[in-house]
């Protein structure tokens, strides 16, 4: 059986005989009302208040849950730009390392060519050595054959 306030103050009783003052029944009636009305007042602002509560609570949980959601999306993108960042730097590495090996063998091959050009020249001064050494050989025995022939004749 429920009560409210109206039903305990209007509430009638059957009189009999040496029963109670109703004078005196109506006024606890009446503060029993009041002290049910103000019950009744608390507990609506108590289920208001929770209702608020619920409703910050569930606005918490959707701020938690856009929260992990931003949170896993980041990670994502973090893990996202590593990878990316790993692909380029190993890009980076595989092009100075081909560089370097064309660097290289762009060095190796002018080092060949310079030595061939070094033994090219070797060879061209012993063949000049040679050449005129034969040049100078042939002035000397012809000088040596204008010593001995008589002067005047060449």
């Amino acid at each position: 059986m429920s009560f409210n306030p109206l039903d305990i103050r209007y509430q009638e009783f059957k009189k009999k005989l040496r029963g109670y003052d109703p004078e005196e029944v109506r006024a606890y009636l009446g503060q029993v009302a009041d002290y049910v009305s103000g019950l009744e007042e608390q507990l609506a602002e108590a289920r208001r208040r929770i209702e608020e509560l619920s409703a910050a609570l569930d606005e918490a949980r959707e701020g938690e849950a856009e929260l992990k959601r931003a949170v896993v999306a980041a990670e994502r993108i973090a893990r996202e730009v590593r990878a990316q960042a790993e692909r380029e730097a190993e890009l980076i590495r595989a092009e100075a390392e081909a560089a370097k090996e064309r660097t290289l063998r762009e060095a190796m091959d002018h080092l060949r060519k310079i030595q061939r050009d070094l033994e090219r020249l070797k060879k061209e001064r012993e063949l000049f050595k040679e050449q005129f050494r034969g040049l100078l050989e042939g002035y000397l025995a012809s000088l040596e054959k204008a010593e001995k022939t008589p002067s005047g004749r060449s």
